[in-house]
């Protein structure tokens, strides 16, 4: 005949043997934990990185606007076509542009597919002129 010991009660009052399996919940906690702030982080990062490509691209939209103000007549087209043109090619859409004597002030809109692929936009001004 085999005897099986049971925990005395004294064991069972004092919670021996009840935390069985607690490092498997903390790991998958912790497991949790870094996903979520890791994903987190990956969204940011592409915000900023949308964010630095519709600064790009109002920094080459105001530069090309003024140097077409610069060059002869007949050789560059209207400054905010240059500048529209150029806010294309670099992903973005031109906002405003004004000229205002050899100056001209930009705002470019860059969309794109944010968090949970939701539609996001960045915008970004910059003005341009002679020095």
């Amino acid at each position: 005949m085999t005897l099986h010991r049971s925990p005395s009660r004294l064991a069972r009052r004092a919670g021996v043997g009840r935390d069985r399996g607690s490092a498997t919940v903390w790991v998958v906690s912790l497991i949790t934990v870094v996903l979520v702030v890791g994903g987190a982080v990956l969204a940011l990062a592409g915000v900023l990185v949308q964010h630095t490509r519709a600064v790009t691209a109002a920094d080459l939209a105001a530069l090309a606007a003024a140097a077409a103000i610069q060059m002869p007549a007949g050789r560059a087209g209207a400054p905010c076509a240059v500048a529209a043109s150029v806010a294309a090619r670099n992903g973005g859409r031109l906002s405003t542009c004004t000229a205002t004597g050899e100056v001209v002030d930009v705002s470019v809109t860059v969309e794109f597919r944010g968090l949970l692929g939701r539609r996001a936009t960045a915008t970004a001004s910059a003005r341009a002129g002679p020095a």
